[in-house]
């Protein structure tokens, strides 16, 4: 296995010329474009990794994934009466969609959804920021997980956009606490770093049953997420990463890519150079091959 990620690298790598570091975040245009790394963890606990594995990275938009996991466990159906679940067609950030659709996002992984998912987590415990750190440290079983400092400033200094959206919301009707309050808490979510390896292993309550401390992660939500995973998790993209990857995805503007085949495996990609949808190039070339191997 470690040969075949090897491998894999070796094809993958090279395509990362072809895409371009986030810089609308000043803080992640300061990432290494020829850093790379795959990890991938086994339904029996088998762990494997090439390049750099171990070296956190802003997770961004895959915190959305956690995100929307504490709230199906601790909103239940209720959060679908503010969010949808369908693809939203439209860039990740669009201002103009959440307008003309009068407050309601299409679904939690585009930046309004995410934030209306957010506001719901604070309504309903004050200390979510925490708490999802603390889910994030349970499930990969990393206790140093922390926010990336610098990132989280940059995130607050250049979040108009985001606030804006925010506000639209709570124009709407659709966002209960203070649009600042909201904001704040998602740009930390964003801001947490974990490696490739920490987001595979985290990944695992989607792949297999989880016993003990992280059993409650699971439940009858996972097929689920997999499903919203796999037709909103690469923004407007996700038609194109299901047909030639085929597996539930999510990924990041900090350059990384999670998957999941349920039963077999959890992977995560990491490449920094983006293509124009704000999803890893090399990420995405890296688990289609991936995929040929294994599925």
């Amino acid at each position: 296995m470690r040969d075949l990620l090897d491998r894999i690298a070796t094809t993958a790598r090279p395509h990362a010329a072809q895409g371009k570091v986030a810089s609308y975040i000043p803080a992640l245009a300061e990432a290494d474009p020829d850093a790379f790394a795959l990890a991938l963890v086994t339904a029996d606990g088998e762990e494997f990794s090439t390049g750099q594995a171990a070296q956190p990275f802003s997770i961004q938009s895959i915190s959305k994934l956690f995100a929307l996991a504490l709230g199906m466990e601790w909103l239940g159906e209720d959060l679908w009466e503010r969010v949808g679940r369908e693809p939203s067609g439209m860039r990740f950030n669009s201002l103009i969609q959440l307008e003309t659709e009068r407050g309601r996002p299409r679904n939690p992984f585009i930046n309004a959804g995410a934030i209306v998912t957010t506001d719901a987590l604070l309504h309903a415990r004050s200390d979510y920021a925490e708490a999802l750190l603390a889910e994030l440290r349970l499930l990969s079983g990393n206790p140093d997980i922390q926010r990336d400092a610098d990132v989280h400033r940059s995130e607050i200094e250049t979040g108009d956009l985001n606030r804006a959206m925010a506000y639209v919301l709570k124009a709407h009707g659709n966002l209960r606490c203070d649009p600042m309050a909201a904001t704040e808490a998602y740009f930390g979510a964003c801001a947490i770093a974990m490696s490739a390896l920490d987001l595979a292993r985290a990944a695992m309550f989607l792949v297999t049953p989880q016993t003990g401390d992280a059993a409650c992660h699971a439940g009858n939500n996972a097929q689920r997420l997999r499903a919203i995973m796999r037709t909103c998790g690469l923004y407007d993209q996700s038609g194109e990463f299901a047909f030639s990857v085929g597996l539930p995805g999510k990924s990041g503007v900090g350059g990384g890519v999670l998957v999941v085949q349920p039963n077999s495996f959890a992977a995560c990609a990491w490449s920094p150079p983006l293509d124009r949808f704000g999803n890893s190039v090399a990420g995405q070339v890296a688990l289609e091959e991936l995929a040929k191997h294994l599925c």
